[in-house]
């Protein structure tokens, strides 16, 4: 069984090195096995089930997560945790969802960026986002956790580099039916819908919608500032709606 498991490591570890995307890909594998190792995933019997698994489930997002209470407070432990959280999910939608979304845009902005700068992009637009969250939410004890703060900068950066790219989407008003439309219809449509929620968004549980405009306008931003013209008309993969599942407050 170890030989068959480290067998597979190994295969991954190739198709990752020799993929055009490997840093995206090594992205997305590090958030799905750390969420399948902690407690959110509810598949390891050691964390116990019920009330207790909640407990340690809470535990654990608090001790990884952005508590926008404790970040100012001067402990190297806390100023980690903007970093930390971007490798850990709530649920398996929220897992599922932002890995979709790094997964489809990820690969093309990481190719046109290349791998070590795409890599320093996307952990310091996921850190400012949820910096810039726990800011404007200064007395919130909350936990934050998830990438969609980084992704979301990755969806900014992509407008702005392929705006002519043509985004095959679900669309639940739409009944589902596949539609395409070029980035710069879709993705600044999503944008006005996390306008729209973070307006209307509580400090209690939920999607920090504020971090996704932060990420977002970070990544635009840095991609304006940093290259030239846009590229051609692209296609690109099939997304579920026009939205990563959001950062996420357990």
């Amino acid at each position: 069984m170890i030989r068959k498991w480290s067998a597979s490591i190994v295969r991954a570890g190739r198709a990752v090195r020799g993929s055009s995307a490997p840093v995206t890909y090594a992205l997305i594998a590090l958030c799905c096995l750390s969420f399948l190792a902690g407690p959110a995933s509810g598949l390891n019997p050691a964390y116990g089930t019920g009330d207790e698994l909640l407990a340690v489930q809470r535990a654990y997002f608090r001790r990884w997560g952005v508590i926008p209470a404790e970040l100012f407070e001067g402990s190297a432990g806390s100023a980690l945790t903007p970093a930390t959280a971007l490798f850990v999910h709530g649920s398996w939608v929220h897992l599922l969802g932002n890995m979709l979304f790094l997964y489809v845009f990820g690969a093309m902005t990481e190719e046109r960026m290349g791998r070590v700068q795409f890599t320093l992009f996307y952990v310091g637009c996921g850190y400012l986002a949820l910096l810039g969250y726990a800011v404007a939410n200064a007395h919130s004890e909350q936990s934050l956790v998830g990438a969609s703060g980084a992704i979301s900068a990755v969806l900014g950066a992509f407008l702005y580099l392929f705006p002519r790219a043509r985004v095959t989407s679900l669309l639940p008003f739409l009944f589902f039916l596949p539609v395409r439309f070029p980035a710069w219809v879709v993705l600044p449509f999503w944008a006005a819908l996390q306008w729209l929620a973070a307006g209307r968004a509580s400090d209690g549980p939920g999607v920090a919608y504020l971090a996704h405009l932060i990420g977002f306008g970070l990544g635009f931003g840095y991609a304006s500032v940093r290259y030239g013209r846009p590229t051609g008309p692209t296609r690109v993969k099939a997304a579920p709606a026009p939205a990563p599942e959001g950062e996420n407050q357990p």
